[in-house]
């Protein structure tokens, strides 16, 4: 009988180890996928709708947010910014996907060959590999989402999103380091 409390401790300590180590696991998947350009391995780690339905939302909030009000109130700039929204929705449709993320990479490889930003003199070696998620600090926002920040080379914070569905973990969103509007106060967040 004494036994059985150190036993349910020793569960509750288990799953909670399980828990908890759920995103960071998430991370090092999603880093390893980007790092051998593995699509495959990226749909596992990705929840390619909602984080498609997050940039697009994004990329429009920022769109109109720097056309500003006059734009927004003329006819013909409500067009345009209507125009915009279905531009980059497409583009977000299309890039947020694993075959169009797979391009990405491909293309960042093609433009590291071309710059001649490689490991080696060999014009034909492989490029270095990308490590988005490198450095990155970690922290939960509660315990359905989790957050890992890294920055640009300018300082620019960039965070990936990740939400819990059951003991897995998803990237959902990304935020990107869009340049505020002059009308809207830095270091808060484009959504």
């Amino acid at each position: 009988m004494k036994k059985l409390p150190w036993l349910l401790l020793a569960l509750l300590l288990l799953l909670a180890g399980v828990f908890f180590s759920g995103p960071y696991l998430t991370v090092h998947g999603l880093s390893q996928a980007i790092e051998t350009r593995d699509t495959a391995k990226l749909d596992r780690y990705v929840d390619f709708p909602m984080l498609r339905a997050n940039l697009r939302a994004q990329l429009n909030d920022y769109v109109v947010r720097r056309a500003g009000a006059d734009v927004q109130s003329n006819v013909i700039g409500a067009l345009l910014l209507s125009a915009s929204e279905t531009l980059t929705g497409t583009a977000v449709d299309a890039m947020v996907t694993p075959t169009g993320i797979g391009a990405l990479l491909e293309g960042h490889t093609l433009w590291k060959r071309a710059r001649n930003d490689l490991e080696s003199s060999d014009a034909y070696a492989a490029p270095r590999k990308a490590r988005p998620l490198q450095g990155a600090t970690h922290r939960f926002e509660s315990l359905s989402r989790f957050t890992a920040t890294t920055h640009t080379p300018d300082g620019t914070p960039v965070v990936f999103v990740l939400q819990r569905s059951g003991l897995r973990w998803k990237l959902v969103d990304i935020r990107l380091p869009l340049v505020s509007a002059p009308d809207v106060p830095s270091g808060l967040p484009l959504r």
